[in-house]
């Protein structure tokens, strides 16, 4: 147990999902000349090749996130199809007000993909930690959410993005990721899927993306004794996902939000809504900023989402 499954899996010669993501929207804008990538980050190598071969729709916008949205706005009501790419905090938070006015109220067609959700960017303080972003999010009208939590889920839920005329989130992580997909075992549709589901457990975790590698961790290390459930679209939250949990006697969700407004508080009232008789048990952040360094699973470790803790509990 003590050694790190996840640092030993980050060590391998992964591409990061920000990349896979960047590739493939390159790739359906070589052939529709209506789609267009804005961003104020030139730090993703896979956005080389677009501003070299597609200047004409790559938009570097400068250090003003606020502008991009509302210039992706025009951009979609001149019926283009628009990505915008940026860190999680600073496409978010620093534009609320522009995707209100600019994007939600208007159901415009476009598309953020916000990368170093949660505190992916270990270190670098409460300015890069993005541990409100699905609270922030979720409140808008007309937005889809999605979460992926490897390169196959992310490039599904891509092209999906790009065949359809809405208003998506996309959250990426930081890190690369272990694929934990494959076109037998990816579900789309429900927005959500299980990766370890036994016919005799009554308890089962919800989570997505990093963390998703890390509840499969914990059902190893007790016997596969907790189903897990990939939460990868947290809105509009899978109706289906109701039905499935109703046969468990405790729910855990565990995630890198703060506990007021992450998925955990939208699966806390279906229960209460449905009445369900189910125990539910939120593995999130305090509501507090985190100022420490010391790397992701440092920040676990202290404040509660620590490998231990978790198998402590279901324990």
């Amino acid at each position: 147990m003590s050694k790190n499954y996840l640092d030993f899996k980050r060590s391998l010669d992964l591409p990061f999902m920000r990349d896979i993501v960047i590739d493939k929207i390159y790739k359906h804008s070589k052939k529709n000349k209506d789609i267009f990538f804005a961003t104020p980050d030139m730090g993703a190598p896979a956005l080389d090749e677009f501003r070299k071969k597609l200047p004409g729709q790559f938009i570097h916008c400068g250090i003003s996130e606020q502008q991009m949205i509302s210039f992706a706005g025009g951009l979609a009501l001149m019926q283009k199809k628009v990505f915008c790419y940026a860190m999680a905090p600073f496409i978010n938070s620093r534009c609320y007000e522009q995707i209100k006015c600019s994007i939600s109220a208007m159901d415009l067609n476009v598309n953020l993909i916000a990368v170093g959700i949660g505190i992916g960017y270990a270190d670098a303080g409460p300015t890069h930690y993005s541990t409100e972003d699905i609270c922030i999010m979720k409140v808008f009208p007309n937005i889809t959410i999605y979460t992926p939590s490897d390169d196959f889920s992310s490039s599904v839920i891509t092209d999906k993005i790009i065949k359809k005329n809405h208003f998506t989130y996309l959250r990426l992580d930081r890190d690369a990721l272990p694929n934990l997909y494959n076109k037998m075992n990816f579900n789309f549709e429900n927005g959500f899927n299980f990766l370890n589901k036994k016919k005799n457990n009554k308890v089962c975790i919800i989570t997505c993306g990093y963390l998703t590698h890390k509840a499969l961790q914990v059902c190893r290390l007790i016997n596969h004794k907790v189903d897990v459930i990939d939460l990868f679209r947290i809105k509009p939250f899978p109706k289906k996902l109701i039905s499935q949990i109703k046969k468990y006697k405790e729910v855990i969700t565990l995630e890198e939000q703060l506990a007021t407004g992450g998925f955990g508080a939208s699966i806390q009232e279906k229960i209460s809504d449905e009445k369900m008789n189910i125990k539910l048990k939120k593995f999130c952040l305090d509501d507090k900023y985190y100022f420490e360094n010391g790397g992701r699973e440092y920040l676990h470790n202290k404040y509660g989402l620590s490998l231990n803790k978790i198998i402590k509990y279901l324990r």
